[in-house]
């Protein structure tokens, strides 16, 4: 089980909401998911790894003052797999606030040497599973008289890279279906949103890097080099972390944002204004 040497400080702003994170065994929903839980939500940690899921779980109940957790095995791509994991959220805690379909993998590749079993694999997880889980959840909010969904796109998205043709496809329909979402459903009062993170050394960011020679962009940099290279493309002189994520989507669920939806935020150090 993983130490908890991180304590984040706790606070109000989700005060009695419930959250599902997916993707929260690691990276940017991990961190998400434990910032959610110290501004006062219980939140339900779905991963495709249930004992990361656990893990998460576990580091938000050693967080004081953090709201209650619990965790499910969830296969974003699977149709009754987000069904089953709505489900748990409304048994164990009885409503659902706020969902933040975060879940992804990576995906390099260019149009012509992307097989189409990977074009599949990371449509399935970076699309339709964004497509699935929202499908799942609207209903529910819908029935309780609204709810706050953030879903997760990708820099990607705004400005062409070269290199990862199904990641880039998929999350630009993430943009495109949060769009379409959020004007559906506005009525309802289910707000639907979309964050584009810039680069941010997560487990699945380093993945590219490695499986691309250490470059993003291709070539044969030490990962070290390339992500120190890649920090200085930013205005803001860094890379992104996971709680630069989190801030942002403490904002979208909660009721400081209540007349924003169908937007997109890129957290990406300025890049996007270059």
């Amino acid at each position: 089980m993983m130490k908890n040497t991180h304590l984040i400080k706790t606070g109000e702003r989700l005060l009695g909401k419930i959250a599902i994170v997916t993707g929260a065994g690691s990276g940017l929903g991990q961190a998400s998911a434990m910032h959610f839980a110290a501004q006062g939500a219980s939140v339900m940690c779905a991963d495709i790894s249930e004992k990361a899921a656990q893990a998460t779980a576990h580091l938000i109940a050693e967080n004081p003052g953090s709201g209650k957790a619990s965790f499910i095995k969830a296969d974003v791509s699977e149709e009754k797999s987000n069904e089953t994991m709505v489900n748990k959220t409304l048994d164990t805690f009885g409503q659902v606030d706020i969902l933040f379909a975060n879940a992804g993998v990576p995906g390099a590749g260019s149009v012509t040497t992307t097989t189409k079993a990977e074009w599949d694999r990371v449509i399935g997880v970076n699309l339709t599973g964004v497509f699935l889980s929202n499908k799942a959840v609207i209903p529910h909010m819908i029935a309780q008289g609204g709810g706050s969904i953030i879903n997760q796109s990708s820099l990607t998205a705004l400005t062409a890279w070269s290199g990862v043709a199904a990641y880039t496809a998929a999350k630009g329909g993430v943009i495109a279906l949060t769009r379409q979402a959020a004007i559906g459903y506005a009525k309802d009062n289910v707000r639907i949103n979309v964050i584009c993170p810039g680069t941010i050394p997560t487990p699945l960011v380093t993945s590219v890097y490695e499986e691309r020679g250490g470059n993003v962009l291709g070539g044969s940099t030490p990962l070290d080099q390339a992500l120190a290279e890649a920090g200085e493309m930013f205005p803001l002189g860094r890379l992104g972390t996971p709680e630069d994520i989190a801030y942002m989507a403490i904002y979208l669920a909660s009721e400081e944002s209540k007349w924003v939806t169908g937007t997109i935020f890129p957290v990406d150090g300025g890049y996007n204004a270059i």
